[in-house]
C-alpha cells in the first residue's frame, strides 16, 4: 500500500473546514499534517470570522496538529496576500515535502480556479473534499458526525443578528432565508467549530459581546454596492 499524501490543510477554524479534515481523515489516501490559517497581525484574530487567535490555538492543540499563522494586516492586497502564502507553502515544500494543500471551497469557481493557478506557481496541488456537494445535505452531514459548530460573524444583507451565536444544525437550516447559502457559501455568515470527532476534548465556550462592523468605502455610505455590513460575536474560552 502505497504511503498517503501528506497534506496542508488551510484551517478557517469553521465547519466547511472541519468538515474537509473529517472526510480527509476518514480516507487513507491522505494525511492531514499540518494547519494553515490567515491571520489579521493588528487584532491577533482569524480573517471575516473575527475569531482570537487563543481559539484558534485551542482547536489546532485538540486536533494534535500544528498550526502554521500567516500574519497580515487588516487590509492585505492581492500581492501581499499572494506573497506570503507563496513563501509559507515552499517551506512546507522545502521542510516537509508537502505539495498539496486542501481546501474547504464548495462552489466559488473563481476562488478554486484562483487557489489552483496561485499552487501550480510552486508545483504544488489543491485539494477540495466538500467541492460541489449539496450544502443542505452538508449541514445534515455536520450534525451527524458530530461537528457542533456556531455562527461567529454574519452579514446584515442577509441575515439579522438574532441568528448570530446559533448552532449550526437540521434547526438552524430550517430558519435560512430562501436566498441564504445552508453553508453561507456567499459570506452570509462564518461560524466558529468547538466540538468535533477530533477533537481530544470539547472546547468550552463563552459568548461575548457583539460587535457591528461596517466596511463601506469612501463615497458608498449607502452601502449599495456590496456587502459590508456584519455582526461579529466575540468567543471566549469557558
Amino acid at each position: 500500500m502505497n504511503n498517503p499524501t501528506k497534506i496542508v490543510l488551510n484551517w478557517s477554524s469553521g465547519k466547511d473546514a472541519a468538515l474537509a479534515y473529517y472526510l480527509l481523515n476518514n480516507d487513507n489516501r491522505y494525511q492531514v499534517t499540518n494547519l494553515l490559517t490567515t491571520i489579521n497581525a493588528e487584532h491577533e484574530r482569524v480573517f471575516m470570522h473575527g475569531l482570537r487567535e487563543q481559539m484558534l490555538d485551542m482547536q489546532a492543540e485538540r486536533m494534535g496538529l500544528p498550526l502554521t499563522k500567516v500574519k497580515l494586516p487588516p487590509s492585505p492586497d492581492d500581492n501581499l496576500y499572494k506573497n506570503a502564502m507563496r513563501q509559507t507553502l515552499e517551506q512546507f515544500k522545502e521542510k516537509e515535502g508537502i505539495t498539496t494543500a486542501a481546501f474547504g471551497d464548495i462552489f466559488l469557481e473563481d476562488l478554486k480556479a484562483y487557489r489552483e493557478a496561485q499552487l501550480a506557481t510552486i508545483g504544488f496541488q489543491g485539494l477540495f473534499p466538500v467541492w460541489k456537494k449539496n450544502t443542505s445535505d452538508l449541514i445534515t452531514l455536520i450534525e451527524e458526525t458530530g461537528i457542533e459548530a456556531v455562527t461567529v460573524c454574519i452579514s446584515e444583507k442577509y441575515l439579522g443578528k438574532e441568528m448570530l451565536g446559533r448552532k449550526i444544525d437540521r434547526s438552524f437550516l430550517n430558519d435560512l432565508p430562501p436566498n441564504v447559502d445552508p453553508c453561507g457559501e456567499n459570506g452570509e455568515f462564518h461560524t466558529f467549530v468547538y466540538n468535533a470527532p477530533y477533537f481530544s476534548t470539547p472546547i468550552p465556550i463563552i459568548k461575548g459581546e457583539t460587535v457591528y462592523k461596517n466596511y463601506a468605502p469612501t463615497g458608498d455610505k449607502d452601502n449599495n454596492t456590496w456587502d459590508t455590513g456584519f455582526y461579529f460575536l466575540d468567543i471566549l474560552p469557558g
